[in-house]
């Protein structure tokens, strides 16, 4: 992978960026670091990175400001790392256009496993993978490879919602809106409770396309094809 675009690290950590650097060339990633926010939205113009693990703590211009900045001109994958739990930080990152939330402290083998997930989804040219999950609306009719799969109706709505923009987190009070359509004041217990439901009947079906994001909320994933034994 030495000719393709590099992967960014902007971080002003040293060991963290050290550490994720290392993880990434093993992974076999062309890697390059910035220590300073003030640098980034300018080198990340010149270069055209393949994706951006971006800190939300920086120097110079912070990370949320930087997202926004990028998105402006640039759809390249933004993930934001930060050690700021908060959740209203958390859905602010994804509003501004970031395509994963990392928090501190955090699992290298994590952040590569997610950076090579966002990389599949927006790599340039790539085919999407067929979804064996087929929903019509109208009908209220789900199917997992053409096998009727029974669901509430609050069931195939939150599933609607997540599969219509697979890799996008949705936060808990995003997932009410849709679930109910009379505007009933719910608790973040009964999405997960929907949720729990809804990903053991996937998984009874063979598919497992619905995972949950720390803090933050769900997303869906298409699954990975099946490969002939």
């Amino acid at each position: 992978m030495t000719d393709a675009p590099p992967i960014l690290i902007v971080e002003d950590e040293p060991k963290i960026a050290a550490l994720l650097r290392d993880y990434l060339v093993a992974a076999g990633y062309r890697v390059e670091t910035l220590g300073n926010g003030a640098l980034a939205v300018d080198w990340i113009r010149r270069h055209a990175p393949a994706a951006i693990l971006l800190d939300v703590m920086l120097p110079g211009e912070d990370g949320l400001g930087i997202c926004r900045r990028v998105r402006a001109f640039s759809q390249v994958p933004v993930l934001l790392v930060t050690a700021r739990v908060e959740e209203i930080d958390r859905l602010l990152g994804l509003e501004l256009g970031a395509d994963d939330y990392i928090c501190k402290p955090f699992s290298p083998r994590e952040v590569v496993a997610r950076v090579k997930a966002v990389l599949r989804r927006t790599a340039a040219g790539a085919t999407p993978a067929a979804d064996p999950v087929s929903l019509d609306a109208e009908r209220f009719d789900a199917r997992v490879r053409g096998r009727p799969l029974t669901l509430t109706p609050v069931e195939f709505r939150l599933l609607h919602k997540l599969a219509g923009q697979p890799g996008r987190v949705f936060s808990r009070s995003q997932l009410i809106d849709a679930l109910y359509l009379d505007n009933r004041v719910v608790s973040d217990r009964t999405v997960d409770s929907h949720v729990k439901n809804l990903r053991r009947k996937l998984a009874e079906a063979g598919v497992d396309p619905v995972s949950s994001v720390y803090g933050v909320g769900y997303r869906y994933e298409v699954p990975e094809p099946d490969v002939p034994g």
